[in-house]
């Protein structure tokens, strides 16, 4: 027994030089921060979330440079060229180590994961009023290097009814990676998670669902820095397979499918709230490119509010998403019982930074919806007995920053219900609880 505990002590102990001993390399500054000339704490709270001055440096096209830069000019003496003078790229290392409450029989628990993720960024100004942030990411998980979030804008400045306005466009393959909240499920919290654990069986769409497999083209502006519209447009553009989408594609969507987001946000002295509304309608083949289709129609709110207290931030970060799913595909296939179901998703958490170095934070999180015996089928581990998607719990997370760009966490996940239920929730033994994890993980920006 004394030899079980000294074995499990000794294990934590290498798990946490494992993760935390790449501390020694770590103090080169991203790319937005070599080229604006300013720490990285002007744009974030602790990365990723923003500040006002970094949503701001994002809706303005990551353009703002703080840096001498590369000219040409014509003889109308007119900027034909404007290179900014550092190199633009970036990288990141996630490195974790995973502990389950309970494994799923016939694997390893403990699974360190070095990279869990490693990625390389271009980002900042390509030419005056443009800019970019473009990911590409080996995972660990999958063995695999692909294209990550891609944001590429144009971005310009001007009056409205003596107001200024900020107006722009995007091009991007992942609808809310243009957002400049760290409410939508982009940018939402958990900024990292294990890649091993369990998920509930299901997920709203614009939630997980449409990430690097579509291309999205839209407008934006913020008007008096109050008011803020979007409208933007997705087609499929799937990584691999067939090009053109043919009959052996899965989830490709039929014509386009529209995103808005529409936001009031208001400084009131220390004080910052923001007010907004998103969503998304999008009509998908079950299989191929023709027949019928299911649709996807996403609408959410989000709620932000950030107040500092000295060197300290508190931070709230809440959604909402309703998402009405009529499956008339699916229904036809026989996969599901109904060809009409809704499915809700409520997040919310609160973060406390001490002079943006230590940060604590507590989320909660509920799935919830329409039940359908066939849909949500049960299955050993990852099926529901119930035939329900209802899942919820919490997540507290501890992370200390010994510098701005290198992040060391350590994350508790607390499921209270699973896939419809909070014992034997797959109708072969497993309760919610069981699915609960620890994550370690260290995450680094150079």
């Amino acid at each position: 027994m004394l030899s079980d505990k000294l074995k499990r002590i000794s294990t934590w102990l290498v798990i946490f030089m494992v993760v935390f001993v790449m501390t020694d390399t770590s103090w080169a500054i991203p790319s937005f921060a070599r080229q604006t000339n300013m720490p990285c704490s002007s744009c974030h709270t602790i990365f990723p979330e923003l500040t006002p001055f970094g949503r701001l440096f994002k809706l303005n096209g990551y353009t703002m440079v703080g840096i001498a830069t590369v000219q040409a000019r014509d003889t109308s003496d007119d900027v034909e060229l404007n290179l900014i003078s550092i190199s633009p790229l970036s990288a990141m290392i996630q490195a974790s180590y995973t502990y389950k409450t309970n494994t799923e029989p016939n694997t390893q628990n403990g699974n360190i994961s070095l990279p869990q993720e490693l990625s390389l960024f271009l980002g900042g100004q390509i030419a005056p009023k443009i800019g970019a942030f473009v990911q590409i990411t080996y995972d660990g998980a999958e063995g695999s290097i692909g294209i990550d979030n891609m944001d590429l804008r144009y971005a310009n400045q001007t009056m409205l009814d003596d107001k200024s306005l900020i107006y722009g466009v995007s091009l991007n393959n992942n609808p809310t990676v243009q957002d400049v909240w760290n409410s939508t499920p982009a940018w939402g919290f958990p900024y990292a998670s294990s890649g091993v654990t369990l998920s509930p069986m299901t997920a709203t769409l614009i939630e997980d669902g449409l990430g690097q497999n579509v291309a999205g083209l839209g407008a934006y502006a913020l008007w008096n820095n109050l008011i803020y519209a979007e409208a933007s447009f997705y087609r499929s553009a799937q990584q691999g397979g067939a090009h053109p989408p043919d009959n052996s594609s899965e989830g490709i969507i039929k014509a386009l499918a529209p995103y808005w987001r529409f936001a009031i946000q208001k400084q009131f002295n220390d004080q910052y709230v923001e007010l907004g509304t998103f969503g998304m309608s999008t009509q998908m083949y079950t299989a191929g490119v023709s027949g019928l289709t299911d649709r996807y129609t996403d609408l959410g709110f989000d709620l932000n509010y950030e107040r500092p207290f000295g060197s300290n931030d508190f931070t709230v970060h809440t959604t909402y998403i309703n998402e009405k799913r009529s499956l008339d595909g699916t229904f036809n296939d026989g996969g599901s019982t109904s060809n009409s179901l809704n499915l809700n998703s409520f997040k919310v958490v609160g973060n406390y930074y001490l002079h943006q170095q230590v940060g604590f934070s507590l989320g909660y999180f509920a799935l919830s919806g329409d039940g359908d015996a066939v849909l949500y089928a049960p299955e050993a581990i990852e099926g529901s007995a119930m035939g329900s998607p209802s899942s919820n719990g919490f997540i507290a997370e501890f992370d200390y920053l010994p510098w701005y760009n290198t992040k060391f966490g350590i994350q508790y996940v607390a499921y209270s219900k699973f896939n419809g239920a909070s014992d034997n929730y797959d109708g072969a033994g497993r309760n919610a609880s069981d699915n609960n994890s620890i994550y370690l993980s260290s995450w680094i920006a150079f």
